[in-house]
């Protein structure tokens, strides 16, 4: 029997939920009133602000992520990884295809290091870099006279990669008069150099590379469909960044890791930063992820904990077509709301975030260190989030017109 002080046990429920930006959520039920549910939201959004802003763990526990120096445990890049367990111990012409920054050399150097060339040279060009004539001297050397500036015989590539592996990047670049030598390569392993007489002989493994639709460039004409056959022997495609997610926790480790060996200290993301990292469409690829790292290692100084903050904003800011507006106007209260169609809780946070320091601001007159102590955060902190924001002006007119 129950007494007049308990509770009412049939009273109705309400399920309050927060989602994390690393994943999953936080829920707790409480009675269903609205201050009972307003207090639990509360509870829950700070409690989810202080595990966001946690580190994140430097590695999976379970991270198969490493072929020859290839960081990747997904299974676009495991399935890479069989094909070239495959191939490498056969001395195959090899075409390596994937657009800017997604690592087609690093794959050409695993083709060398684990074929039975590996003791011997690793050689390595860009076709583009050259004109016609470099790029023929370049490869096949030169004799001397051969033209102005020629004063001495000059070994080309194919020379100095005779026995090992030869990396030629960007080859849908190269003119039709250049492939149709590189095709004699390929075909007889013989090649002349500019200004000689004598045909030399070369055993060479090659690796091509190109971000170009090669199929496409010989229906049109602009490479020859027999060169096309003869590097296409095996085509390996190397996934862009967007479409193997998955080994963004795993490429972030390796580059903190490899920065904390170079300088001799430790630094971790917040789990809010790497949310920011998994969204982003990272149109450089792998390339643009490293670069980013870099960034973000030196902008930190002294912090060993890196936050969102400190992104890029082309990173931070993806899909954020209200983002500059805010920032030109930072009085303005932006709609967080769950009906805005353009929120998702990467913005969402960000702009209560952007709010909160907007309306403190103002609230302290732009006092900056009262400002800081009200959010719970660093003055050095808060300063950068002022700047990231664009609100240096906030506080400040309410300050001039009292």
């Amino acid at each position: 029997m129950s007494t007049e002080g308990d509770p009412d046990r049939t009273a109705p429920r309400a399920r309050v939920e927060r989602p994390l930006a690393g994943g999953g959520q936080l829920v707790v039920e409480v009675e269903a009133s609205e201050e009972a549910e307003g207090l639990a939201e509360r509870a829950l959004a700070a409690a989810a602000k202080e595990i966001d802003r946690e580190p994140v763990d430097e590695e999976p526990a379970d991270a198969i992520d490493d072929y020859a120096g290839i960081v990747g445990s997904s299974e676009p890049m495991r399935s890479l990884f069989r094909m070239l367990e495959r191939i490498k111990n056969s001395d195959a012409t090899v075409l390596v295809l994937g657009e800017n920054g997604t690592g087609k050399e690093l794959v050409a150097k695993a083709i060398h290091s684990e074929s039975r060339r590996a003791h011997l040279a690793f050689v390595a060009t860009n076709c583009s870099a050259f004109n016609d004539n470099l790029l023929e001297s370049e490869l096949f050397g030169h004799r001397r006279g051969a033209f102005t500036g020629a004063v001495v015989d000059k070994p080309g590539l194919f020379q100095v990669a005779d026995g090992g592996t030869f990396f030629m990047d960007e080859v849908g670049d190269m003119s039709p008069a250049l492939q149709v030598k590189l095709l004699r390569v390929l075909q007889e392993g013989v090649f002349m150099p500019v200004g000689g007489t004598d045909t030399r002989k070369v055993d060479v493994r090659i690796v091509a590379a190109t971000n170009r639709d090669l199929a496409e460039m010989v229906k049109t004409g602009r490479f020859r469909e027999d060169l096309y056959y003869r590097l296409h022997v095996v085509s390996l495609k190397v996934p862009p960044l967007r479409d193997r997610k998955d080994d963004i926790h795993t490429l972030v480790a390796h580059f903190l890791r490899r920065l904390a060996e170079r300088d001799n200290r430790t630094k971790v993301l917040t789990q809010r930063a790497v949310a920011q990292l998994m969204a982003h469409d990272w149109p450089g690829n792998v390339r643009e992820l490293e670069n980013e790292m870099e960034r973000v290692w030196v902008l930190s100084g002294d912090e060993s904990v890196i936050d969102e903050d400190l992104l890029s904003p082309s990173v931070r800011r993806q899909r954020r077509p209200m983002t500059a507006s805010v920032a030109v106007a930072p009085a303005a209260s932006p709609d967080l709301s769950p009906e805005a169609p353009t929120s998702t809780l990467p913005e969402a946070v960000e702009a209560l975030e952007r709010r909160m320091i907007s309306d403190e601001l103002r609230r302290n007159k732009g006092n900056k260190t009262r400002t800081a102590e009200a959010l719970g955060i660093s003055r050095r902190n808060l300063i950068r989030k002022v700047q990231g924001y664009g609100l240096e002006d906030a506080g400040r007119r309410q300050r001039g017109n009292g």
